[in-house]
């Protein structure tokens, strides 16, 4: 008789494992990893100097202070970029500060397609090889951050602006820090 429970045990252990390991699968599934958390949120905006895309010169994190900013990395490539356009566009011509970092792309298709759709950027900072956008944590374009006076990550939106929940938490956030 007591043998009768090690041998179950061990016959239906194999069963019992698997069984926990499709329950972490399933949960693991229902995980958006667009809803992670940036890690860089309440940290300053990471050192970064990247060549402008439309002039000469740069821009530089140090251009970041002062001013309540979107960074909005963005690519000609992009379709979920042309998709939020409009919204960028909207926040620019209602006085948002507006920032582009021009992630992974050519600048003659960057400049080509900003002069078919539109250039709400007060800057467009070129970041061709995207080693600056690593820094930032970004995955892929459309990413936007929303950067206090002083420099510091307050707010990150993966994915297009014009999702009118991310849109709303966006403004959320940033109706705190113009208060």
């Amino acid at each position: 008789m007591g043998n009768v429970q090690p041998t179950l045990l061990r016959r239906f252990m194999p069963l019992i494992i698997f069984s926990v390991l499709v329950i972490f699968l399933a949960v693991g599934l229902t995980l958006n990893p667009r809803e992670v958390p940036s890690p860089l949120i309440g940290k300053p905006a990471p050192e970064f100097e990247l060549p402008l895309l439309l002039q000469e010169g740069s821009f530089s994190n140090k251009d970041l202070i002062g001013h309540v900013t979107l960074v909005n990395v963005w690519a000609s490539w992009c379709f979920a970029c042309r998709q939020e356009h409009e919204t960028i566009k909207y926040l620019s011509r209602q006085g948002v500060r507006i920032i582009g970092l021009n992630y992974k792309d050519e600048a003659s298709d960057a400049k080509q397609w900003l002069a078919k759709l539109g250039n709400p950027y007060q800057a467009i900072a070129a970041d061709r090889d995207g080693r600056i956008a690593i820094d930032w944590g970004v995955y892929g374009a459309p990413e936007t951050f929303l950067i206090d006076q002083q420099g510091i990550i307050r707010h990150k939106v993966i994915g297009p602006l014009s999702d009118q929940a991310k849109f709303d938490a966006l403004m959320t956030v940033m109706e705190t820090l113009n208060k």
